[in-house]
């Protein structure tokens, strides 16, 4: 836990080392806390060691942004099939009016 300069608050932060080179990163994830002291397991991208997370679930394998970004492409997607199925073609009508089942045996 470190104190942040601006509103005094108690931030959680990972720290890690590459050879000579420290780093830290903030680890403040909605949903999450950490003890103070408390070791985890920090991933990082070798050609580019200042980008890391800490490897959970939540913060490492699903952020914020992707979630409602999911939530919003769902929704946007949903609602272009629902128009589309509520507002048929008129060729689309027509094929569908004239369409006539075939019989078919019980067993086929």
């Amino acid at each position: 836990m470190v104190k942040d300069s601006t509103s005094n608050k108690m931030i959680p932060k990972a720290f890690y080392s590459i050879g000579i080179n420290q780093y830290a990163i903030e680890v403040a994830y909605p949903l999450l806390t950490y003890e103070s002291n408390e070791k985890v397991t920090v991933i990082f991208e070798t050609e580019h060691p200042s980008k890391a997370s800490v490897y959970r679930f939540w913060g490492y394998w699903l952020h914020w942004e992707e979630l409602i970004g999911s939530i919003i492409a769902a929704i946007v997607l949903f609602q272009i099939a629902v128009s589309i199925t509520n507002n048929p073609t008129e060729s689309a009508m027509k094929e569908q009016m004239d369409y006539i089942p075939e019989k078919k045996t019980k067993y086929d």
